[in-house]
């Protein structure tokens, strides 16, 4: 099988003559061998392995990401970050950490984000009920008066 590992800037693995790969997923790990049907999965922060023609394993950090195998042969996954290597620990060790770091910073970054949406929301709805005794409370442009502010 072909393997191919893209992130956004780099194709990081490129490689023919995979045997059999392992990858996770939110239902935990899997395995794929030559012939496998077509499939689609969501990845985990995790480090793939395969092992080629020769019972050589090698193995890629991943920063989650997309794996995809078409037609039995060619496994193909889309990931924002990876890291290749031969040491095994090294990756579950530094590369991992690193990025369930960086997936722990954009989750609060998002928390972060949302909550000043709803706080702006928040205010919105304050200042609109507080001008509630104004024909047009938030001085909207009025389809009566020919597209005119009304204010």
């Amino acid at each position: 099988m072909m393997l191919i590992v893209t992130t956004p800037f780099s194709a990081a693995v490129e490689v023919d003559g995979v045997q059999h790969l392992r990858a996770e997923d939110a239902s935990g790990a899997f395995g794929i061998l030559p012939g496998h049907a077509d499939f689609l999965t969501a990845l985990s922060v995790s480090v793939i392995r395969w092992r080629d023609n020769r019972g050589n394993e090698h193995y890629v950090a991943v920063r989650g990401g997309v794996l995809e195998v078409r037609g039995g042969d060619v496994i193909a996954i889309a990931t924002p970050e990876a890291v290749t290597g031969d040491d095994l620990h090294r990756l579950e060790t530094e590369a991992l950490a690193r990025f369930r770091r960086a997936l722990a910073e954009e989750q609060a970054a998002r928390t972060d984000a949302q909550r000043l949406y709803l706080a702006a929301l928040r205010q919105i709805i304050r200042y609109v009920r507080g001008q509630s005794g104004s024909a047009n409370p938030v001085g909207l442009v009025s389809a009566d008066t020919g597209g005119d502010f009304v204010g």
